[in-house]
């Protein structure tokens, strides 16, 4: 087995070297789509020997193993000249629109680029990409965890908390929500494939024969509005096992009228950590009815997931605490999820859980379509011991969240978890109660009341966040008024 880190690591290193690949996104993107090809490659390699008719819908010249795979093959400016003007230009515009692999390479590539500029030291990082055999189990699994420690690396991107979330989130909303096989899963802002393949190993677990696993080939899909979490949503699909993962669409979820999603588009089970923070270009929010009209993503996503849930289904998301005390339109929205869905779990995050990407408190939604709401439990998730705050060495793990599970328990038929116990970490509300409060769901432990004015360690970084985004926006109004000012000048 090939020491994965060791040779990721070099990769880094060599492309740092290159003049073009100057910062963490322009080094990811570019690894991703090579990746992609190398990992796609190695697939087609095991399907021809599985499958006598099995024919690849790139041409030879234009397949990893016909012109990477030679160590000692073309290089210098002959392969910087091959991949700028044959190598992308052909797969964005590959033929075949019947051909499910065919429009998924297409879309993979319709916005990628090569970054490097040394067609030298190119040569070295797809030698060292070739040292990977992606059909070899250990070096896929290794891979898969040095993957997301790459995309953890990710801070210099921009908003890069749009493209992770920390597995232990992942695994236990998945976990909660319990996709069965023969059920659909969907994630409608899956960044980089995240809770897809977590779903999808899951169901692997319950998979006892081919058919199983052809189910699970199908049963899933996901949406991403960004090329670079798309291209790796793509490879990660890839390294779990998906052969043609042409389900997970490259579009802006919000962009698509409420009103188009029609029954046949209905799902059983929706996990997801939407963007939040953010807000929408113009005209988005004329795509949702008026009374939810609003540019903030995390709410319109909201609004988009109980839509598109079957009767039944069932969710499990990320949102932040806005939401749950927001009023005007964020009112409406919390009225209408409890009207038509039983929100009957609220999880609520300690700070630092998304830490470096934002210090947002956040919370774990979950609730099933078409019951009614008569209660809210609510469980604070503690530090562990001796912790005060998450960081990127000492992230939110799994084994935390076993109290939780232990005290979860099984809904009855209406939905109702009345075996549930209140403990120094639980509680619930009631409806009415919540009705009284208007909707605010940022309820407090009542186990805990007196918290105190919090913490250096947690005040600071709050504080400094916030004068960056006062400093931001002074900045964006004085670029807006010179902008203004000197168009009146010319007129």
């Amino acid at each position: 087995m090939s020491n994965i880190s060791g040779i990721v690591k070099s990769i880094q290193d060599i492309m740092r070297k290159d003049a073009g690949t100057y910062g963490d996104a322009q080094r990811l993107e570019q690894l991703g789509w090579m990746f992609f090809l190398k990992i796609f490659d190695d697939r087609e390699q095991e399907m021809e020997l599985l499958q006598d008719n099995y024919r690849s819908p790139l041409a030879k010249h234009l397949r990893w193993s016909n012109w990477a795979k030679d160590d000692e093959g073309i290089t210098g400016d002959a392969l910087l000249d091959f991949i700028n003007n044959t190598l992308l230009s052909k797969l964005k515009s590959l033929s075949g629109s019947a051909d499910k692999i065919s429009g998924l390479i297409r879309m993979v590539f319709e916005d990628a680029n090569n970054y490097m500029k040394n067609g030298t030291l190119m040569r070295q990082v797809i030698n060292k990409i070739n040292t990977i055999d992606f059909n070899a189990s250990d070096d896929r699994h290794m891979f898969g965890d040095i993957y997301e420690q790459l995309l953890r690396d990710l801070q210099s991107a921009g908003n890069a908390g749009e493209f992770y979330t920390p597995r232990a989130v992942t695994q236990f909303i998945v976990d909660q929500v319990n996709p069965q096989l023969g059920e659909t899963v969907m994630d409608p802002a899956c960044g980089t494939g995240g809770f897809l393949t977590c779903a999808i190993e899951h169901l692997r677990k319950q998979a006892k024969n081919e058919q199983d696993e052809k189910t699970i080939q199908e049963c899933f899909s996901g949406i991403e509005k960004k090329h670079l979490p798309h291209i790796l949503c793509m490879t990660n699909l890839l390294l779990h096992g998906i052969d043609v993962p042409s389900n997970v669409r490259h579009d802006n979820t919000l962009a698509r009228p409420l009103r188009d999603w029609g029954p046949k588009e209905r799902v059983d089970c929706i996990v997801t950590n939407p963007p939040f923070g953010g807000m929408e270009e113009d005209g988005i929010e004329a795509n949702f009815p008026a009374e939810f009209r609003t540019r903030e993503t995390a709410d319109l996503f909201l609004v988009l997931l109980m839509k598109v849930l079957k009767p039944g289904g069932r969710a499990g998301l990320v949102l932040p605490d806005g939401t749950l005390f927001g009023e005007g339109v964020k009112t409406r929205i919390k009225e209408s999820l409890l009207a038509d869905c039983n929100l009957h779990t609220i999880l609520r995050l300690p700070n630092g859980v998304f830490a470096p990407y934002t210090s947002i408190r956040t919370n774990l939604l979950f609730f099933t379509k078409g019951q009614l709401t008569t209660e809210v439990w609510y469980y604070e998730h503690p530090y562990p011991e001796g912790a005060k705050s998450y960081n990127k060495t000492k992230p939110i793990r799994i084994e935390e969240f076993a109290p939780e599970k232990k005290w979860w328990g099984k809904p009855d038929k209406k939905g109702r978890y009345s075996k549930r116990k209140e403990n120094e970490f639980a509680w619930r509300v009631s409806i009415d109660d919540i009705k009284a409060g208007n909707f605010n769901l940022d309820l407090k432990n009542p186990h805990n009341s007196d918290e105190g004015p919090g913490d250096v360690d947690t005040l600071l970084p709050e504080y400094e966040s916030l004068l960056q985004q006062i400093a931001d926006t002074r900045g964006q109004l004085k670029a807006q008024l010179e902008a203004a000012l000197l168009g009146k000048d010319e007129g």
